[in-house]
């Protein structure tokens, strides 16, 4: 193992398991590298952390219970997890940012999930580093670039008669990943 290098990482995974073991892997990656590890986390899906005793970690409150989260959907808690926890996480970067010095390292980046729409614009107002770790697989990058070609065409958002489709036309042949990504496209006709 490399000695500590007297630079911290901030990392605010998204409570979601797939999500929270990405962000402890690459933690695990760079406490190997000689970074110090800090983990933010909301309170909801709270991470066990002494199955990782070399990350310090700092949670953040959220005000969701699990009741409220069971009622809302996958994309619902996403949803309110954005709004709920934009103020209470630039609170506590803000207090790890003031106390920086004496024995804390100072901090050297933050890495945030992509699902965290607030992150870069608060780090940018503390004048921290930061990247954005989106947890998907590579496919997703396809996926991307592809989206706005798709919207062009026609193709999506699908509508009339083939709406009520679950594998319209252009989509037909392709293959699912995780349940919910369309990974692959094909027979589509489409000029990248």
């Amino acid at each position: 193992m490399n000695p500590r290098n007297n630079h911290r990482l901030i990392l605010f995974p998204h409570p979601f398991q797939g999500h929270m073991n990405s962000m402890f892997q690459l933690g695990q990656i760079l406490y190997a590298r000689g970074f110090s590890i800090t983990i933010v986390h909301t309170n909801f899906n709270v991470p066990d952390p002494s199955s990782h005793p070399h990350f310090a970690f700092r949670s953040i409150a959220d005000g969701i219970d699990q009741s409220e989260a069971s009622t809302l959907g996958t994309r619902g808690l996403i949803a309110l997890l954005d709004v709920r926890c934009a103020v209470p996480f630039e609170e506590c970067l803000r207090e790890m940012v003031s106390s920086q010095g004496g024995d804390a390292a100072p901090i050297a980046c933050l890495i945030a999930d992509s699902l965290f729409s607030f992150t870069c614009s608060v780090a940018q107002r503390l004048k921290v580093h930061a990247l954005v770790l989106r947890t998907g697989g590579a496919v997703y990058l396809y996926v991307a670039t592809i989206f706005p070609v798709l919207k062009e065409k026609g193709y999506i958002p699908v509508l009339g008669p083939l709406a009520t489709d679950p594998y319209p036309p252009v989509l037909r042949q392709c293959t699912r990943l995780e349940g919910s990504v369309w990974c692959f496209i094909s027979n589509a006709n489409v000029t990248i």
